[in-house]
């Protein structure tokens, strides 16, 4: 699993000639405070040189179908995956699509307070990007669950999508769009591990009815 962080860095301060002799605790004192003022200085000029679209870029941790991808503030993992050609909801009423459900099921984790996932994003290894469906009520998926500290919740994501969105690819998960000017929110990205042969097989397997009363 690897993340790509932003680095920063302070120019150190430089010692200049004096005058007069300061007591030593006074001086130590003193390059502290310009320490901390030139760093501080140059965080903000790093921060004011990034164009708004780059200071809401994400901080993207990656992993597989299976690991524990820790974001730093929640950790996703992706433990299985199928196909149906429709959805039962627990009203029982049935959902049909011309198309392919890919239903995704997940378990997540948060570090230090509670959160809410956004719904996720499904990524094609041609860069095509599908949103979970609105078909599938989003109070019915893992969205809607709290994410507490080390306290692992499970739930699950519904995709509608054409056979050929499967082969490579890849599931983004991230915070609420409460979030989204946030400077480097983290999110996860998770590869389904699908080549085109494991692709193939699961869009000509489907499930006729996948029925969300199941566990």
């Amino acid at each position: 699993m690897t993340a790509t962080q932003p680095r920063s860095s302070a120019a150190p301060a430089r010692r200049g000639r004096r005058g007069g002799r300061r007591p030593a605790n006074t001086s130590r004192l003193l390059n502290a405070v310009a320490g901390l003022v030139l760093a501080g200085a140059a965080v903000l000029l790093q921060t004011m040189s990034l164009n708004e679209g780059e200071q809401s870029l994400p901080l993207t941790y990656v992993g597989d179908k299976g690991e524990d991808v820790d974001a730093k503030r929640f950790t996703v993992r992706v433990d299985s995956y199928v196909t149906a050609r429709s959805i039962r909801s627990l009203t029982g009423k049935t959902i049909g699509t011309d198309h392919l459900f890919l239903v995704v099921n997940a378990s997540a984790k948060s570090s230090l307070k509670p959160y809410k996932l956004g719904q996720p994003v499904l990524m094609t290894e041609d860069g095509k990007k599908f949103s979970a469906t609105d078909r599938v009520d989003s109070s019915q998926t893992l969205s809607n669950v709290w994410v507490q500290p080390d306290i692992w919740v499970s739930g699950r994501y519904f995709f509608e999508v054409p056979a050929s969105a499967l082969p490579g690819a890849r599931v983004v998960f991230g915070l609420p769009q409460a979030f989204i000017m946030e400077t480097y929110q983290p999110e996860i990205e998770v590869d389904l591990g699908l080549d085109e042969a494991g692709a193939r097989k699961l869009a000509a397997s489907p499930q006729d009815v996948y029925s969300m009363d199941k566990k």
